[in-house]
């Protein structure tokens, strides 16, 4: 069976949550960027690909997808076919706008289509007559300095559309564009469009870190819940978890409210940490995530046990432990800089300083571990000595009552 391709690049919120996806053609596994000479066949083949091929929730979950239409498929009935709860329709901003073309788009928009207009750098006569039927303006803010950024926000807020900043690259212009009030971000800088082959696309580890998010920030269990339903094989997971280890109920669990204070929090928060390494896929991919759920489950449990030892009556500190060690490899797995990652979750200041730069107590414990990890007996002595309450002997024994723990939650975390 011929091979299929498709690009796609995560679009967020103000609060760096997943909320759509911008859908990209590809003619094979490698490429960064759309290669076609016909844009209507580029844009049938994302359609194609992603209904067909893939399967949309497979590729899109419960975001929308941003696909490119020109002129062409603007005025045909295919796109009319096409779900508005899940494509949002993207309209090249340098297109020229007659009547017949805006009467449609006017259609579109009232049997609940989205339009978005893309690649804006201006507002001229010929958007302002477009801009009605307009949903989403993108901002091409590498076009702009700052000064005619400012300019052309002010300009668009008067209409009543929702402001996406496309194309951000750094830190700094994040920071800008989230002061002027975009209510949408895209762009290198959060996340380079995906390459997906075959008929399978990655989990989504973006929703499973806003789960995360939410039960380590105390959110209430609706909140919880709400999210859990927006990822039913998660929710299936949860339901099959609890009632394979709470055989002894008289009656199974079936709702997630129930299974969530059944769980607790901290046993929630251990089991999402560990599927963010969990993959459904096969072959080297499969066998990465699954080596790095064993050390990452392994470092969090030793982390753990090096803290009791350390300070046995501290239970908070032990638990900011376990989680230092599980997050420690999510930079490698999710390839994105753990400052990201950091920022995404809020976590406490002494856990920041043992992720970013191995400073403090638990700084200290995690880099022991490594340390043991790459079979550097030198540098676990001088780490020991400078703790000061472990032993060669006693690390050794907690290594291996760690190794003990990651085999037997194996079954829980996939």
């Amino acid at each position: 069976m011929e091979n299929v391709f498709l690009g796609k690049q995560p679009i967020l919120d103000r609060n760096q949550n997943l909320i759509a996806y911008e859908l990209f053609f590809r003619s094979n596994e490698r490429d960064e960027k759309a290669d076609f000479d016909d844009g209507l066949a580029a844009t049938a083949n994302v359609i194609v690909n992603a209904y067909g091929h893939f399967g949309i929730q497979n590729i899109l979950g419960e975001q929308r997808g941003f696909i490119n239409v020109n002129r062409e498929l603007i005025l045909s009935d295919l796109v009319e076919l096409l779900p508005s709860n899940h494509v949002v329709l993207e309209i090249k901003s340098t297109d020229k706008f007659d009547d017949e073309f805006i009467a449609k788009c006017f259609k579109l928009k009232k049997a609940g289509h989205q339009c978005a207009l893309d690649g804006v750098v201006t507002i001229n006569e010929e958007i302002q007559r477009i801009l009605p039927a307009i949903n989403i303006v993108k901002i091409d803010i590498s076009q702009l300095d700052k000064e005619s950024l400012i300019s052309l926000v002010d300009q668009y807020k008067r209409w009543p559309v929702l402001l996406l900043a496309e194309k951000i690259e750094t830190p700094e212009l994040a920071k800008v564009c989230m002061a002027l009030g975009f209510e949408m971000f895209q762009g290198y800088y959060f996340a380079k469009p995906e390459n997906i082959s075959g008929k399978r696309a990655d989990p989504a580890k973006l929703s499973l870190l806003k789960l995360l998010q939410l039960v380590m920030g105390d959110s209430d269990i609706e909140e919880i819940d709400k999210e859990f339903k927006r990822q039913p094989g998660l929710s299936y997971n949860l339901l099959r978890m609890v009632n394979s280890s709470a055989s002894g109920l008289p009656q199974k669990i079936n709702s997630i409210k129930q299974s969530i204070v059944l769980l607790g929090r901290r046993q929630l928060q251990r089991w999402i940490q560990l599927l963010l390494y969990t993959n459904s896929g096969s072959g080297s991919e499969n066998n990465m995530a699954n080596a790095l759920l064993q050390t990452a489950a392994a470092r969090g449990k030793l982390m753990e046990l090096i803290a009791a030892e350390d300070r046995p009556h501290d239970k908070i500190h032990q638990e900011r432990a376990f989680m230092v060690g599980i997050l420690s490899l999510l930079d490698t797995l999710l390839e994105i800089e753990m400052q990201q990652i950091i920022d995404k979750l809020n976590i406490p200041e002494d856990m920041n300083n043992a992720l970013l730069n191995r400073s403090g107590r638990l700084g200290q414990e995690l880099k022991l571990i490594e340390a043991s990890e790459a079979d550097e007996p030198g540098v676990v002595t001088s780490l020991l000595s400078e703790l000061g309450f472990l032993s060669q002997r006693k690390l050794a024994d907690l290594e291996l009552e760690a190794l003990g723990w990651v085999s037997r939650i194996g079954e829980a975390a996939h």
